[in-house]
């Protein structure tokens, strides 16, 4: 029993920590982008900004993240959020400004505002691009997760170093297993969330 609770109690604080940072990282993520729509030049320093911390290697990034941050929770959300960014941003920005110009001409001609046509335009057609990104954030969070068990932010990832330290196959599996069953949940999930979202007319 105690072993269960130890898992259930490293399975939580994964899922917190994983999707706690994907959200901070959507809601940084999107306002970026939109601004990045009207000012080339912060396009360019957004996407070359998260292009440079994603050439970093994951486990790079969490050392780095250490001396100015310290250990514990925040230090790992910040670390794993800095890989996660790019994919969203990179993505976003891909399926906004792929919209078709002559819907973009077509909303103009008949009226809709700025905001209009971004709601109901632009963000609709850039939905699967998306959530592939976010898809993607997600799953890169769930492997870096484990990483930041290093810097004492807890979750499946202890029981996994706990496990090779001691040569422990048992424990390494009942860390690396419920590990491997989330980040399969989370891509049927926001599979799922996607073809729900997704308006019909912009399915080919």
């Amino acid at each position: 029993m105690a072993a269960t609770a130890m898992i259930l109690e490293a399975t939580w604080e994964h899922i917190v920590l994983v999707y706690t940072t994907l959200l901070i990282s959507i809601l940084i993520a999107l306002p970026l982008v939109f601004a990045s729509l009207y000012n080339q030049r912060l396009a360019s320093v957004v996407m070359n900004f998260a292009n440079l911390v994603q050439a970093v290697p994951s486990f790079a990034v969490i050392a780095i993240v250490v001396p100015f941050l310290g250990i514990g929770f925040v230090p790992a959300l910040i670390a794993i959020m800095l890989r996660a960014l790019l994919p969203i941003i990179k993505n976003t920005y891909i399926g906004l400004t792929s919209v078709d110009p002559a819907l973009i001409d077509y909303a103009n001609g008949i009226g809709l505002s700025e905001w209009q046509i971004q709601r109901y335009i632009r963000l609709p057609n850039a939905y699967p691009a998306m959530f592939a990104g976010i898809k993607f954030a997600a799953i890169l969070a769930n492997s870096i997760a484990v990483l930041t068990a290093f810097i004492g932010s807890g979750g499946l990832g202890e029981i996994i170093f706990q496990g090779l330290i001691g040569y422990n196959t048992g424990k390494l599996l009942s860390g690396a297993i419920p590990a491997i069953v989330l980040a399969l949940l989370i891509d049927y999930s926001f599979t799922r969330l996607e073809k729900k979202l997704t308006p019909q007319y912009t399915k080919s």
